[in-house]
This record gives structure tokens, C-alpha cells and sequence, in this order.
């Protein structure tokens, strides 16, 4: 008998495949959920599909920062690996146990923990009547998932400031115009009167800026002979807003005085000296 050729025999090689890690970050995205309500549903005497179902409610809900949503049981189906028909069926038993809750189309977990009947209801086989199912079914399954009411859209940015307190903007220092830095003939006083004066007229003096343009006011005045006291006083008396330079005023010319000029000492006659008698 000939032997086959080995050529024609393959040679048996494992089947490699990529095999993807999955592994569980908070930056893909986490559930807020209370550690009472947690640890309740934990401890809850619950069906292996109706644990399931309240799970996927929680996630459905408080994983997109919602108390209730309008969510369909093809929707719990898909995250429970359920078939549609029991997860309605344990949907149900859940609201008849107070476990969630309808809040008009709406369904989400019941947070007064005290309202939960669960032993009761779950050792008493908790036979949920026809119209109820009905009426539940046509509620909340209403809705397609397609429709998105809880699609993923929590982005990176708004998941990390959903623990963050609000950022409460501080408010600047306002300006105080009573601590501005004055020319010596300007005295506190008279400043005072002005910035109170002007406080009551309810316009503040609100920047560096107005002060700088009053003093450069004040200084003209000055030059023309007339004091800072005569202007400031002058706007309070007749409750002007602003300072004025007085008409006609005009500015005072330094008196010049003589340059001194260089004495000629050789003009000037200073007397015979004489000379003494020992010389």
C-alpha cells in the first residue's frame, strides 16, 4: 500500500484569535446610586429575574442621572438577557412589591425604602391581575429603544463635574476710592466730603481712572489761583454730579525774578591798603 505524499498533509495549527481584555473603568462611566438603596436591593429577598430587572432599572435611571425614564422592556430585555415577556413579568411583580415605582409614564426605584413589601409579596407568589400587566405594558412599552430617551450621551467632561460642587464665581474687590493716593494740598477731609457727597447722590466714584481725572481738574484749578476747597464746595452747594473750573479763570504767571549776574571785581574800587611798619 503506497503511503500518502507529505506534501499533502497539513500541518495542525492552533486556531489563534484575538481575544479583547474588558476592564472596568469609571472613566468609561459609572452609576450614582444611594448606599441604602444599594445595599437594600443587595439584601432583598428577589427572584434572580426580578433582581435583574430592578438592576437594569437603576441603570437605566440614576446611570443617567435621572430618578425615573420612560424605558421599554425590549430595552431591559437587551440589558438583562431576558426574554421581553418575563422581564415584564417581573417588572410588574416589582411594582406590586413597591420596589419601583410609575410616576405617570415613568418608571425608576422607589427611594422610601419603608414602602417596599417584599417578603410579602415575593413568599405569597404575587399574582399581578390582567389590567394591571395591560396597562403597565402599554405605558411604558410604548416606546422604541431606538427612540434613545436613555442613550449613552454623557460625555468625558460631564461625567467627571457630575460629583463637582458648582463653581461659585468670587466677586471682585470693589473699588474704594478713599484709599487712593492724594497730592498734599488736597486735604482728607475735603476728599471724604466729595466721595460721601457723591455716595449720596447714588454715583459712586467707581475707577482709578475718575480719580485721576478729578485730581488733574483740581491741579488746573490750583494753577489758576483758585483752591481745590472753592471747587469742591462750590459742586456740593449747588449738588452738581462733577467738578468745574470757574469761568474766566485764568492761570496764574509765575513772578520772575532777576538772574543773578557775575560781580566785576576789577571795576570796583575796595581802598588803599596799607603797609604795615615792620614791612
Amino acid at each position: 500500500m503506497a503511503e500518502p505524499a507529505l506534501s499533502n498533509i497539513s500541518p495542525i495549527r492552533p486556531d489563534l484569535q484575538v481575544v479583547e481584555q474588558r476592564v472596568a473603568d469609571t472613566d468609561d462611566g459609572y452609576t450614582r446610586l444611594a448606599n441604602e438603596l444599594y445595599e437594600e436591593l443587595i439584601g432583598a429577598d428577589l427572584t434572580k429575574n426580578q433582581a435583574k430587572v430592578a438592576h437594569a432599572v437603576c441603570r437605566k435611571t440614576y446611570g443617567f442621572n435621572k430618578k425615573t425614564d420612560r424605558i421599554a422592556d425590549s430595552q431591559l430585555s437587551e440589558l438583562t438577557n431576558l426574554p421581553r415577556q418575563k422581564v415584564n413579568k417581573a417588572k410588574n411583580e416589582l411594582l406590586a412589591m413597591k420596589v419601583l415605582m410609575m410616576d405617570g409614564n415613568k418608571i425608576g426605584p422607589n427611594k422610601n425604602l419603608n414602602e417596599w413589601q417584599i417578603t410579602g409579596c415575593h413568599h405569597n407568589s404575587v399574582s399581578v391581575t390582567k389590567t394591571m400587566t395591560k396597562s403597565v405594558t402599554k405605558t411604558v412599552t410604548a416606546l422604541s429603544p431606538k427612540q434613545g430617551h436613555t442613550k449613552d450621551t454623557i460625555t468625558k467632561d460631564k461625567k467627571d463635574n457630575i460629583n463637582k460642587p458648582p463653581i461659585v464665581p468670587q466677586k471682585s474687590k470693589s473699588f474704594d476710592p478713599l484709599e487712593c493716593s492724594l497730592p498734599d494740598w488736597i486735604s482728607k477731609e475735603l476728599w471724604e466730603s466729595w466721595i460721601a457727597f457723591r455716595n449720596d447722590l447714588k454715583k459712586p466714584i467707581k475707577s482709578q481712572q475718575s480719580v485721576t481725572q478729578i485730581i488733574n481738574l483740581l491741579t488746573r484749578c490750583r494753577d489758576m489761583g483758585v483752591p481745590p476747597e472753592q471747587i469742591i464746595n462750590n459742586s456740593i452747594a449747588n449738588g452738581w454730579q462733577g467738578l468745574f473750573e470757574p469761568k474766566g479763570a485764568v492761570p496764574v504767571k509765575p513772578v520772575a525774578r532777576p538772574k543773578p549776574t557775575a560781580d566785576n571785581f576789577a571795576a570796583k574800587d575796595y581802598g588803599t591798603t596799607e603797609t604795615p611798619t615792620w614791612a
